[in-house]
């Protein structure tokens, strides 16, 4: 979707039928605090919009997006740990996003031009944790559109098709993870 101000306020529509009184907006201030805790140049276009137009997490797929920044859990508050425990665990520039349990997360590749959402998957036992890392989208718009159009993969009625969507692994995954090292 190259109309953002739509998608957008789809977004903030939905988020508001689900969720009623959103959390406050972040501002310009927060989002720069962000990028400098993060270690990030400048995150990504359409994730900044999210945070500084519609709300400060707590919308979205199943479990909501993270708060970026506040009290508690929030996006940079889970990045240091995953990064600074075992940083051949999770790659640089891998911001999570949205906790879907189990271990699981939903993350954006802050350093890739189209910033895909990844799939952060632990549990099928990898021999690697290259293994263990999925594209769930190709972009935070399309995972979004996604959401909007109730065709993500976490859906119940897409899980059960007979069809439903398989993960795909993620190919830079090996790559960006020995570039964390």
């Amino acid at each position: 979707m190259n109309n953002l101000p739509e998608l957008l306020l789809r977004v903030r529509d939905r988020a508001e039928q689900e969720r009623g009184v959103l959390a406050p907006y972040v501002s310009e201030q927060d989002i720069a605090d962000a990028e400098q805790a993060l270690g990030f140049s400048r995150l990504p276009p359409l994730l900044r919009l999210l945070y500084l137009q519609v709300a400060n997490g707590g919308f979205g797929p199943d479990c909501t997006l993270l708060p970026l920044v506040g009290d508690g859990r929030t996006a940079v508050a889970e990045y240091g740990p995953l990064r600074n425990t075992r940083s051949e665990y999770w790659p640089r520039g891998v911001l999570p996003i949205l906790d879907w349990g189990c271990g699981m997360y939903a993350a954006v590749d802050c350093l890739a031009p189209d910033a895909p959402v990844l799939l952060f998957e632990p549990n099928a036992g990898p021999d690697q944790w290259a293994d263990a890392r999925f594209l769930d989208s190709p972009s935070v718009a399309q995972w979004l559109i996604s959401w909007l159009d109730g065709t993500g993969w976490w859906e119940e009625e897409v899980m059960m098709a007979e069809d439903g969507l398989q993960p795909t692994p993620w190919p830079d995954a090996a790559r960006r993870l020995a570039a964390s090292v």
